[in-house]
């Protein structure tokens, strides 16, 4: 039975520090974009985004991107990160969390998925085999 009840919470998505991922022996995170990273309104990633995303990959955890919106609004937040991106990836259903896994080269059991939604995210990362944050939407 999958639960929807994530593993960890925080109140924002830079509170997820390094030191805490690597604690838990994580070496991918895959994130939803969508009142986790930015609102909705922000096309690009913030300077705050860009510093916790660079402090993960100085760290040596790979990151990717899983998200319900279409092609533009993903393509348009990855253009300067450059990371493997899934758009219209029809959370809850697995299949786009495990090819973004693929890509990073990272187990499920070595990954975990940070999102806002219960419904979508949370379920999304145990239907996948992974742990989940959940943080509040920002919107």
């Amino acid at each position: 039975m999958i639960s929807f009840v994530p593993e960890y919470c925080f109140d924002t998505f830079d509170m997820v520090t390094v030191e805490f991922l690597t604690s838990l022996n994580i070496k991918g995170v895959v994130l939803d974009i969508d009142n986790t990273l930015e609102p909705y309104e922000n096309p690009k990633p913030g300077e705050r985004v860009l510093l916790w995303l660079d402090s993960l990959k100085k760290a040596g955890i790979k990151t990717a991107i899983v998200s319900n919106n279409g092609r533009e609004r993903v393509e348009e937040f990855n253009a300067e990160i450059g990371m493997p991106a899934y758009f219209k990836a029809k959370k809850p259903f697995k299949k786009n969390i495990l090819k973004a896994l693929s890509d990073l080269d990272v187990l499920p059991s070595d990954a975990i998925f940070m999102g806002d939604q219960v419904f979508t995210d949370v379920w999304a990362a145990h239907n996948a085999g992974l742990r989940a944050i959940l943080v509040p939407p920002i919107k």
